[in-house]
């Protein structure tokens, strides 16, 4: 089991450095923009891939080593820009304990789930790893929460737009 878990993280190691390099873009000036999906309209990348926000983080990426080979965050060189739905005001970036900028939306750093193959999956939706938890995020900038019953998947739609949190955790 642990054997599996380690080569799991070493194929979501390359897969996750091919997703960022994709995701940071030429130019250094990420897009965010809004997919519908499943879950609802989430935000994705400019490659089309669902972002992430993780619950332990705080005032910058708990997000570090294996967790970031796994979950890679949108990285960016400059600002990164809104797409349709997608409100400006909600973006910004956080500096990274290495050093580099990451994309944040309402405060919370973003990330992509490496095992999401194609874009507009969601599977890393409602994940409990590295110490925290894993929701992909609405035009609000809330986490989307997921809850499976017999009948199928419903979603709990996000209600306002910040937390008690300072936009980490919750």
């Amino acid at each position: 089991m642990r054997r599996s878990f380690a080569v799991a993280v070493l194929a979501a190691a390359l897969a996750g450095a091919a997703v960022s390099a994709v995701a940071s873009g030429a130019t250094g000036h990420p897009a965010v923009s809004l997919r519908s999906t499943p879950l609802g309209s989430v935000l994705v990348a400019g490659n089309g891939r669902t972002l992430y926000l993780f619950t332990a983080d705080r005032k910058t990426s708990a997000c570090t080593g294996p967790c970031a080979a796994l979950w890679p965050p949108l990285l960016a060189k400059g600002s990164p820009t809104a797409g349709a739905g997608v409100k400006s005001s909600l973006l910004g970036t956080v500096k990274r304990l290495d050093g580099t900028r990451q994309v944040t939306y309402a405060g919370h750093p973003l990330y992509f789930f490496a095992p999401d193959a194609r874009a507009g999956q969601t599977k890393g939706e409602g994940i409990v790893h590295f110490g925290g938890k894993w929701f992909v995020l609405s035009p609000l900038g809330m986490k989307v929460v997921a809850v499976k019953t017999s009948g199928g998947t419903v979603v709990k739609p996000p209600t306002t737009t910040t937390n008690s949190n300072g936009g980490y955790g919750k």
